[in-house]
């Protein structure tokens, strides 16, 4: 691995406890970020390259941070969301600086192998908290004045009070099985087992809804890599499902979790049309979508769903209000909280800015692009639970997707496509 001077030193410092500063807690990961926009403000500036920010994909990335910050004045309480849609300019920074830091070429995706030994570490640290109820830090259930809560006998790992250990873990999956199979071509079983520790220690979170988006994304990233072999794809499947079934049925909370919990609910007409009334999600559904119908246009503003929901006893029967922070559904938060505008501005330029890329995504055979592009396409995957799309743990794991699709391919990097003179 050749790094070349004390700035591509520091460059590889910062991208490579990327998701170190994740797992240590949001304070961290801002730090970091903040940092890393920082470094690559000096960068443009020492290299004369600010007129970067007049690159088309910068400046529509520009414009919807305006439009968050617009978003912020029209809200119910302009306070709450002022912070968060004003820092969103960060992310610019970080997308930037992950595309200049593929551009200068020292180490390309050498970092990968750093995030792929702290995913293993996550995995290794998943499946002993799993099988001996608690972590490598003696952290296991989720407990509130000695009682375990709703979501207590999920493995949390390293991040302690929070079962997000498989939202984490899903936000790095396909990127590294790209990194790997670009790097292990010639030893595909590498990547291959590397997918399916993975895949067992996501079931083992007992997060439902991101298990299923990575199978799925699986599915669409080989769909994409049309030059595997037909039969190496097929045995991954099978291969995937067997161990699917094998796993859940050793253990009894599993079992419940993806069949007592789920599947069991629409094993006939009067179950499924009663788990459509009474499951807690559907509720929250219901009552994202009744904030949209009281404002449909532009929404309650970022942050801002819970106060509309919690402010009145009388609005909630009113209503059918769930009194909570968003509703656990990524459209359905866009629209209760952005309006039809703002969602439709929001998804319209991520969607578009992928369009642009698309083509050369298919013809690239860049398992690396194929991989984060595939977690951008999943984690906008209708009907299924998600956390906040705007939190600072979900945004920060779209975003660095974001940034590594286009950053990672010669043909859609931001410096290389729109060199600099």
């Amino acid at each position: 691995m050749l790094i070349r001077n004390k700035k591509h030193i520091f460059l590889f410092f910062l991208i490579s406890i990327l998701p170190i500063s994740i797992i240590l807690g949001s304070t961290i990961s801002l730090l970091n970020i903040i940092v890393t926009g920082l470094t690559i403000l000096l960068i443009c500036y020492f290299e004369k390259k600010f007129l970067i920010f007049k690159n088309e994909i910068i400046i529509i990335l520009l414009f919807l941070c305006i439009y968050l910050v617009f978003n912020t004045l029209i809200s119910i309480d302009h306070r709450s969301g002022l912070a968060r849609n004003l820092g969103f300019f960060r992310f610019i920074l970080l997308f930037i600086f992950i595309n200049y830091l593929f551009y200068i070429n020292s180490y390309k995706d050498n970092f990968l192998y750093v995030w792929t030994g702290v995913i293993l570490i996550l995995i290794f640290d998943i499946f002993i908290e799993f099988y001996l109820g608690k972590n490598i830090f003696g952290w296991g259930a989720i407990e509130i004045d000695g009682e375990i809560q709703p979501d207590g006998s999920r493995v949390v790992s390293f991040f302690k009070d929070e079962p997000i250990a498989g939202s984490f873990l899903a936000g790095f999956i396909l990127i590294i099985f790209g990194h790997l199979l670009k790097n292990f071509n010639k030893k595909k079983y590498i990547p291959l087992i590397f997918l399916f520790i993975s895949i067992l220690a996501l079931l083992a979170t007992g997060e439902r809804s991101n298990t299923i988006k990575i199978f799925l994304g699986i599915l669409i990233f080989f769909f994409f890599v049309d030059f595997i072999k037909f039969k190496t794809k097929l045995f991954t499947l099978v291969a995937l499902s067997v161990l699917f079934f094998v796993f859940i049925s050793k253990s009894e909370y599993l079992k419940l979790r993806y069949f007592g919990q789920f599947l069991v609910n629409f094993s006939s007409k009067e179950k499924t049309i009663n788990f459509l009334e009474e499951s807690q999600y559907f509720k929250l559904y219901r009552s994202g979508l009744a904030v949209f119908k009281n404002y449909p246009i532009f929404g309650v503003g970022n942050k801002n769903y819970r106060i509309e929901t919690c402010k009145s006893k009388t609005d909630q029967i009113k209503y059918g209000y769930e009194c909570t922070t968003h509703p656990h559904q990524i459209y359905i938060e866009m629209l209760s909280e952005n309006g039809l505008v703002g969602t439709l501005v929001i998804i319209g330029i991520i969607f578009y800015l992928m369009y642009k890329i698309l083509r050369q995504i298919f013809l690239s055979r860049n398992y690396i692009q194929v991989g984060s592009f595939v977690y951008i396409i999943v984690s906008f995957t209708p009907l299924l639970p998600s956390g906040s799309f705007f939190s600072d743990f979900n945004l920060t794991l779209f975003w660095i997707n974001f940034s590594i699709m286009f950053g990672c391919s010669k043909e859609t990097n931001l410096f290389a496509k729109y060199p600099i003179k």
